[in-house]
């Protein structure tokens, strides 16, 4: 199934209610980063994500810098860049994993910091799909590994630090799971981040008034 691409205002953005009893702050959105995406070496789309500056700013700083490569190389000689990196582990209905930037598999765990580093807090939960989270082995190991869900997850509510959310692309990040995901994990076909940077607010701004002129023409 193909779901069209979805453009979100930050501003207008509330979670999904299930029974009334769940409401979810609003938090503002303050850098914006795509990851262009590769299957089996065919452009399947562009994910745009939303990053949450002001409530985990270390962790933000850590996946943006990384979508732009401007760090250059770790100290081991790795390219601190998803440019080129694989998404390693996708599970239909539940998520789509990447940003090993050292060995691509899996196995690889670095930051720009250096090493990896603590968790900032567990205020934003895991309550929608489209939800950008890190991956860890354990409290505090942040590194470049990173994660989408396709799904509500709760039961990672307080174990992985939430840092952002698909603000266009779910299509794109659809069409991944559909077209690599295993219940093992291991994609059938090889998914690659073909390139990644920044949008910045000016360029944001001007596509989405062009979509609302080419909307209503």
């Amino acid at each position: 199934m193909i779901f069209s691409s979805v453009l979100l205002d930050p501003d207008e953005f509330l979670s999904i209610m299930k029974g009334g009893d769940e409401v979810e702050v609003r938090h503002d959105i303050t850098h914006r980063v795509f990851l262009d995406v590769d299957v089996d070496k065919q452009r399947v789309g562009r994910i745009v994500i939303g990053l949450y500056g002001e409530v985990v700013p270390k962790t933000t700083e850590n996946f943006r810098a990384l979508c732009t490569g401007e760090m250059g190389k770790h100290a081991n000689g790795k390219s601190l860049h998803y440019k080129g990196t694989p998404f390693h582990r996708i599970i239909p209905g539940f998520m789509i994993q990447g940003g090993d930037i050292v060995y691509g598999n899996g196995s690889g765990n670095i930051s720009i910091y250096g090493g990896t580093f603590r968790d900032e807090n567990f205020k934003i939960k895991h309550s929608h799909p489209g939800v950008v989270s890190m991956v860890n082995p354990g409290p505090d190991s942040n590194g470049s590994q990173f994660f989408i869900t396709t799904v509500k997850a709760s039961w990672l509510d307080g174990e992985h630090v939430v840092f952002g959310r698909v603000i266009e692309g779910m299509d794109t990040v659809y069409v991944i799971e559909g077209a690599a995901g295993t219940y093992s994990g291991k994609p059938r076909k090889k998914v690659l981040i073909a390139d990644s940077g920044e949008i910045s607010k000016s360029e944001w701004e001007a596509e989405r008034e062009s979509r609302k002129t080419a909307s209503t023409s």
